[in-house]
């Protein structure tokens, strides 16, 4: 799947608004935080992101990283770092270390306050815009930072509806935004992995096709999860046999013993949505360079 084109046109009118709506007040903003999800650093990057943040500086941080595999994300943490920047890696359920964030901020913000100083200009609160593809851990990120719950939360994306300005403190306000993406997902494995890990509606894509990814892609970067859990060890072309296996391993029967597939697609979906299945990371650098 990795070099096959797709044409998904999943753009909803929210999401033109809300790159409308950054680009006008982009010039409030002293920092951006581009929140992605570690499990996949690739395909939850915003591919147009320089478009409408105007050169701002920006901190990218990678939420999730309980769930990930730290092998291979701290590849990714590196490639992005070689390409200029400043990368956190934050597991905001277990230990949210958010002095790591503000610190990072205050050292980005020294050359900015230098420059206002020069001007005769005094210091003013960081602004700092917030941006994410859905369900990335963006209103997670903001409800810890803010100390409170100011933004709903949910594993489905589509939560956060409008632009608002958050006080974290004397010194940092944040400007929230809904989660957005990029007119046309014409990477078949990118958009996979963005319906696998719940950044898209299941019903962009065909939700026995995002299954059998999950699948495959199970099998061939972590094999191991689909014995344990499963009880497969050896992945059958047939997907229905596959799915027999996981079926009986998991009751997933109707009357007279037989598999109920749509449950099936179901609780694998949900494991790997609810973080049931942790220390994956469904991308590696090698794929991308």
């Amino acid at each position: 799947m990795n070099e096959n084109k797709t044409n998904i046109n999943w753009y909803p009118g929210h999401m033109a608004k809300t790159k409308r709506l950054i680009s006008e007040n982009i010039n409030k903003i002293d920092v951006v935080y581009e929140v992605i999800d570690a499990r996949m650093p690739y395909s939850s990057k915003i591919k147009d992101i320089k478009n409408y943040i105007n050169n701002k500086p920006v901190i990218l941080i990678m939420t999730k990283i309980d769930l990930c595999d730290m092998k291979e994300t701290s590849k990714w943490i590196k490639y992005y770092e070689n390409l200029g920047y400043k990368v956190i890696g934050i597991d905001l359920e277990h230990n949210p270390n958010l002095k790591v964030i503000l610190n990072a901020t205050n050292e980005v913000m020294k050359e900015v306050n230098e420059k206002r100083a020069s001007k005769g200009m005094i210091e003013r609160k960081t602004r700092v815009l917030v941006v994410g593809i859905p369900n990335c851990g963006k209103s997670t990120l903001i409800n810890r930072l803010a100390g409170k719950k100011v933004v709903g939360t949910g594993n489905r994306p589509g939560i956060t509806k409008e632009l608002s300005w958050i006080r974290v403190n004397n010194d940092v306000e944040l400007l929230d935004t809904p989660g957005i993406l990029w007119p046309k997902l014409d990477q078949e494995k990118v958009a996979y992995n963005l319906a696998s890990l719940s950044a898209i509606k299941e019903e962009i894509l065909p939700i026995y096709n995002v299954f059998c990814y999950i699948i495959e892609t199970l099998y061939n970067l972590y094999p191991n999860v689909l014995v344990e859990r499963y009880g497969i060890s050896e992945l059958d072309d047939d997907m229905l046999v596959n799915m027999d296996i996981i079926g009986r391993r998991r009751g997933c029967l109707l009357k007279g013993n037989e598999i109920d597939y749509d449950k099936v697609i179901s609780i694998v979906m949900n494991d790997i949505k609810s973080g049931i299945i942790k220390n994956i990371t469904f991308e590696r650098v090698s794929d991308y360079e």
